[in-house]
């Protein structure tokens, strides 16, 4: 179990690096959901933004977050992280209740 505990810690960084090498480099488009893009969040909702690095040591720790991806479906089915959860902004309403409030939801 010490053996395979240390071969994730060493390859988990080299999987998210090749990860993100291999990934086509995407940019949001605000054009494209044109009914999302002047909304403001309710004054009771907090984002906390994260990066990747912060992203992997959470994991590391045991963290096991929930990664929602609100692109389009079609977005969805062209490219996306391995074990994300297609949530489309148009039907996020939809997907609210679904997302557990004991893990840590990451969106992207």
């Amino acid at each position: 179990m010490r053996a395979v505990r240390m071969l994730l810690d060493l390859t988990l960084p080299a999987v998210v690096a090749a990860l993100a090498l291999t990934m086509p480099l995407a940019h949001a488009d605000p054009a494209k959901y044109p009914q999302f893009a002047q909304q403001t969040l309710p004054q009771d909702i907090k984002p906390e933004f994260i990066s990747v690095d912060a992203l992997v040591k959470e994991i590391k720790k045991g963290a096991k977050p929930l990664i929602l991806d609100v692109r389009t479906a079609e977005e969805f089915k062209e490219a996306h992280i391995l074990g994300a959860v297609s949530a489309p902004l148009d039907h996020f309403r939809d997907h609210i209740k679904s997302i557990p409030r004991d893990r840590i939801a990451i969106l992207y």
